[in-house]
C-alpha cells in the first residue's frame, strides 16, 4: 500500500466515523473507498468490518450509563447478537463471490433507503414513544429476534445496519430514542466484533487497509461524537446518498 492509499482510506474513515456518530451507515463511504483502490468485493466488505470496528466500540462505551441495572438484560442479547453476527460472517465465507456481488446491489439499496427516509423514521418512532405512556413495554422476544437477524445482516454486510435497529428497537424497547441508540450501538458492535473473529480467524485481511480505516474511524467517531452535530444531518445524508450510487454503479457496471 502507497501512502496516497493509506491516507485516502483514513480520510474516508475519519467520515464514516463522524456519519456513524450522528446518523449512522458510515460504511456506505469506506467499503466504496475500498472498491475504488480495487480490492475484490468479499475481501472489501471483511477488511471494511475490521476497519470501522474501534469507533463502533467507543460508541458503545461512551453509552454504557444507559445500561445501569440492565446488564443481565443486555447480555442475554448480545448473545443473539454474536450469534447472529458470526452466522452472518460464515454466510459471507460460505456462499460463492458471486453471490455477494449479486446481492449486495440489493443492500446498498436498502440502505440507502433506510438513509434516505431515515429523518421520517425518527419522527414516526418519536411520536410512537410520546404517545405510548405508560404502556409501552419492552417485548423482550421480539428484541431478541431483532438482535439476532439485524446481526447476521450485520455480519454479512453492515451497512444501515444501525439505522434498521433503531427503527427496530425504538418499536421493542420501552423507554426514549436515547436508551434504544444505546442498546444500538453495543448489539452492532457485539455482532461486528463476532464477524471480525471469523474474519481474522479463517480468512484474508487487507491489514494495512483496515489499520488505515481503524485509525481514522476513531478519530472520527470521536469528533463526531464531540462536533458533529453542528453539522446539518442533511449534509451527512447527501455524502452517503452520493458515495452509495457511486457503489451501487460500480456493481451494476461490472
Amino acid at each position: 500500500m502507497n501512502p496516497v492509499e493509506f491516507l485516502v482510506l483514513g480520510l474516508a474513515g475519519v467520515l464514516a466515523g463522524a456519519i456513524n456518530a450522528v446518523v449512522g451507515s458510515g460504511s456506505l463511504v469506506t467499503f466504496p473507498a475500498l472498491l475504488a483502490f480495487g480490492y475484490p468485493p468479499v475481501l472489501a466488505n471483511v477488511t471494511n468490518n475490521v476497519g470501522v470496528l474501534p469507533a463502533s466500540l467507543a460508541a458503545t462505551w461512551a453509552n454504557r450509563r444507559e445500561f445501569t441495572g440492565e446488564w443481565r438484560r443486555l447480555a442475554l442479547i448480545l448473545c443473539f447478537s454474536a450469534a447472529g453476527g458470526t452466522a452472518g460472517a460464515l454466510l459471507l465465507l460460505l456462499l460463492p463471490g458471486e453471490a455477494f456481488e449479486v446481492i449486495v446491489p440489493v443492500l446498498i439499496v436498502l440502505a440507502l433507503l433506510l438513509v434516505v427516509f431515515g429523518p421520517a423514521i425518527k419522527r414516526w418512532t418519536a411520536r410512537r414513544h410520546a404517545g405510548a405512556g405508560g404502556d409501552h413495554r419492552d417485548h423482550r422476544g421480539a428484541t431478541l429476534a431483532v438482535a439476532g437477524l439485524t446481526a447476521i445482516y450485520g455480519g454479512y454486510f453492515g451497512a444501515a445496519q444501525g439505522v434498521l435497529l433503531l427503527a427496530l428497537l425504538s418499536i421493542t424497547l420501552a423507554g426514549t430514542l436515547v436508551r434504544a441508540n444505546a442498546y444500538k450501538n453495543a448489539m452492532a458492535a457485539v455482532a461486528n466484533v463476532a464477524a471480525a473473529v471469523v474474519f481474522v480467524s479463517v480468512t484474508e485481511v487487507a491489514w494495512p487497509a483496515a489499520i488505515a480505516i481503524a485509525i481514522g474511524s476513531f478519530v472520527g467517531g470521536s469528533l463526531g461524537g464531540r462536533y458533529g452535530r453542528r453539522i446539518p444531518q442533511a449534509v451527512y445524508r447527501v455524502v452517503i446518498v452520493a458515495v452509495g450510487l457511486a457503489a451501487l454503479a460500480y456493481f451494476l457496471l461490472t
